[in-house]
């Protein structure tokens, strides 16, 4: 009975602190190939991580489509990996969280299946890994930084600098005074001359978002043994949907990818080539 106290004590204290390293990250970035695996969401891994991260309220994104913040301050994000401790006979994986530094702040425990069919197996392993991280409740909470600026003034000349040429130590030799926040950077020079300011240009992202929602693009749900099958107007049969043990998120038959509800839409995400693409469907169940 004391060991187990002892135990319980340890997994306590663990979580509290894992969750509140979690809680400073302002992403989760998922790679589209895990280096455990040759292909590019090789039985779907990628999907289902970043499905899993987004149901449970993470701001989730893949490794080449990061939002400008993120490109330019990298420790905002951890980058999760896929860490397969898999033998002949049974399928073992866990999840590992790693900060900027490639130290590890989190590693789940190990999910465990005797599915043979890898697909299925590698789904239950890590659905059954990530209840680590779901059981923690994130919350983003930004680091408290100073409200009050520092001010050095030399003269009213003032230049304003893009961030691209900003230089990395903010004590320059050319610089005679400046006021630093996070939010402004302005900066004073002995020679007055013309500020230039650029509007910060959208991230790209590979990922293709298609909205069909007139009454011909509409697909009517047909119950099927495990499943449904998806026919338009024609009628054609679309898709082919399988039931995972996750809810409102099925496997598409023939096809790399799967179908889920988010915010009360449903969508397809899917490979052609190395391009996710993210596609709304019209759903009539």
């Amino acid at each position: 009975m004391k060991n187990l106290y002892v135990i319980l004590f340890v997994l306590t204290v663990f979580c509290g602190y894992s969750q509140g390293n979690l809680n400073d990250y302002k992403y989760i970035i998922v790679p589209k190939k895990f280096d455990a695996f040759r292909e590019a969401n090789q039985y779907k891994t990628s999907t289902l991580v970043k499905y899993l991260f987004d149901k449970n309220g993470f701001n989730v994104v893949y490794d080449d489509a990061l939002p400008t913040d993120l490109n330019s301050e990298r420790c905002l994000g951890l980058t999760v990996s896929i860490r397969d401790e898999s033998s002949m006979f049974n399928t073992k994986a866990s999840l590992v969280l790693k900060d900027c530094s490639s130290q590890e702040v989190l590693t789940t425990l190990v999910g465990k299946s005797k599915v043979k069919e890898f697909e299925e197996a590698y789904k239950e392993v890590i659905t059954e890994a990530f209840g680590t991280i779901a059981a923690m409740n994130y919350k983003y909470v930004p680091k408290k930084q100073s409200s009050e600026p520092v001010t050095v003034s030399f003269k009213n000349d003032v230049k304003s600098l893009d961030n691209k040429n900003e230089p990395k130590n903010k004590v320059d030799a050319a610089v005679v005074g400046h006021v630093a926040t996070p939010e402004e950077q302005v900066y004073k020079s002995k020679e007055p001359v013309d500020s230039k300011i650029k509007k910060a240009e959208a991230p790209t992202t590979t990922a293709i978002i298609v909205n069909d929602k007139n009454d011909s693009n509409i697909l009517y749900a047909q119950e099927i043994p495990n499943g449904y099958q998806l026919v338009d107007s024609t009628p054609k049969i679309r898709f082919k949907l399988f039931k995972t043990s996750i809810p409102n998120v099925y496997t598409v038959a023939e096809d790399n990818g799967v179908v889920f509800k988010k915010d009360g839409k449903w969508y397809i995400e899917y490979y052609i080539g190395n391009t996710l693409k993210t596609q709304e469907l019209n759903i009539k169940f």
